[in-house]
């Protein structure tokens, strides 16, 4: 099946919704890079993605953008081993703590891609293929004239619409009440999502995130938003 030309949720790879960020890897994360990142990335090319093989027939597949040093990405992958995670970042020391916390636990239901998870869902994931699709506390690019950069906008909604299975849920999280209002809009206003849940409380799968942790020191209001594709899961 391949992903239907469309124009809804486009990227623009001059307007990127994340900052590349900069940091200096020690020897063993350079080492996991090395070892560990033919056995968990993604495959590449051009074409969609073949889930089932790289997953198993049957497995629900989330796609998660965004996992910063992997410490949630794994802590839900060991939890659920029965679903299967497309992990995407771009930051490279994250992408190698992921690895190596993959290596060093046993996950084989984590797969894993150094790059920008909005191009993958546009370019490589199947429409109606995701149980699920993950953004946990994206950048919110505060200031006004950067709000053209943020990932969950109308065009992003309708592509995770797209892009899920019916039953298949987008669950976004934020620390910016300004961001958090914005999403809930873009979300009630995308037809081919239902908004199920707009919560002041952590939901209980959840782990808190390192991002949040710096949030909720600083007084922000955390607010996790939950949206479902309608229709019966598939069996």
């Amino acid at each position: 099946m391949t992903p239907r030309p469309s124009s809804a949720g486009a990227v623009d790879e001059t307007l990127r919704s994340y900052k590349l960020r900069r940091g200096r890897m020690g020897a063993t994360r350079q080492q996991a890079l090395q070892a560990h990142r033919d056995r968990y990335a993604v495959p590449g090319g051009d074409g969609p993605l073949d889930l089932p093989a790289l997953f198993g027939h049957g497995t629900p597949v989330v796609l998660e953008i965004g996992f910063g040093m992997g410490r949630t990405t794994l802590a839900m992958a060991a939890a659920d081993p029965g679903t299967g995670v497309l992990a995407a970042d771009v930051h490279t020391p994250g992408v190698a703590a992921l690895l190596l916390g993959l290596h060093e636990r046993g996950l084989g239901n984590v797969r894993v891609l150094e790059g920008d998870g909005h191009l993958l869902l546009q370019e490589r994931v199947p429409p109606g293929s995701l149980a699920g699709v993950r953004v946990y506390f994206p950048d919110p690019w505060p200031k006004p004239r950067h709000h053209k950069r943020r990932l969950v906008d109308a065009g992003f909604a309708a592509l995770v619409a797209d892009r899920l299975a019916p039953g298949g849920l987008l669950h976004c999280a934020t620390d910016w009440e300004p961001y958090a209002q914005r999403m809930r809009a873009v979300l009630d206003a995308e037809p081919g999502l239902v908004l199920e849940g707009y919560l002041g409380e952590r939901p209980p799968w959840r782990p808190i995130t390192p991002f949040e942790a710096r949030g909720l020191e600083r007084g922000h209001a955390v607010t996790d938003l939950l949206a479902r594709r309608p229709g019966p899961p598939a069996r």
